[in-house]
């Protein structure tokens, strides 16, 4: 007979499944986390990698710090392989804002983590690209999903009151960040 130990993230990952859908409602919590409950999860993919993550990275109060790792991996740089530690925070306004889409779809991410070198080439190429980018700090993600539009995932991410938030209709994303509250591109 053979016993199958569970590792503490398998044990979060079944947690996470029978209650994500039942975490409770914070009414007297700060924008962005009310109806985040107990747990907070995060689900995208890269489609310049061809990896995906799906995982939850807060339970009971506390981010756990093997996810964290994991997003920060997940995140990198692309071009250059360079990882930062992604600001949680960001994190938090990108889970908030797709629990509020009622999706179930990932997010394809486009860009998180931006080492200045790349930077520096993006915005030789594009005057979209802010010379002191949040993403070379790990506080920001470039973000779409298929099965809900650009309006209104800057509605939802808007309406967090979290960070800055960016609305790209030509190419199809959103940017959104933990930065000062502002917006652009509406």
């Amino acid at each position: 007979m053979t016993i199958d130990l569970l590792s503490r993230r398998g044990v979060l990952g079944v947690f996470a499944a029978t209650s994500v859908a039942a975490a409770p409602v914070m009414a007297n919590a700060f924008g962005f986390l009310r109806g985040a409950g107990d747990v907070r999860r995060i689900r995208m993919y890269s489609g310049r990698t061809g990896e995906s993550i799906d995982t939850v990275y807060w339970v009971d109060g506390k981010y756990v710090r093997e996810a964290l790792n994991e997003i920060n991996v997940f995140m990198r740089d692309w071009r250059s392989g360079d990882t930062i530690g992604i600001d949680p925070r960001a994190i938090d306004v990108a889970a908030a804002s797709h629990r509020l889409l009622q999706t179930n779809e990932p997010y394809m991410m486009l860009s998180g983590y931006r080492s200045p070198r790349t930077n520096a080439m993006l915005r030789r190429r594009s005057s979209g690209v802010a010379r002191n980018s949040l993403h070379m700090t790990g506080k920001a993600a470039d973000l779409r999903l298929k099965s809900r539009s650009v309006a209104q995932m800057y509605r939802a991410a808007i309406s967090c009151k979290a960070g800055g938030v960016g609305k790209y209709s030509r190419s199809n994303f959103v940017h959104m960040d933990c930065g000062p509250i502002r917006t652009w591109g509406a």
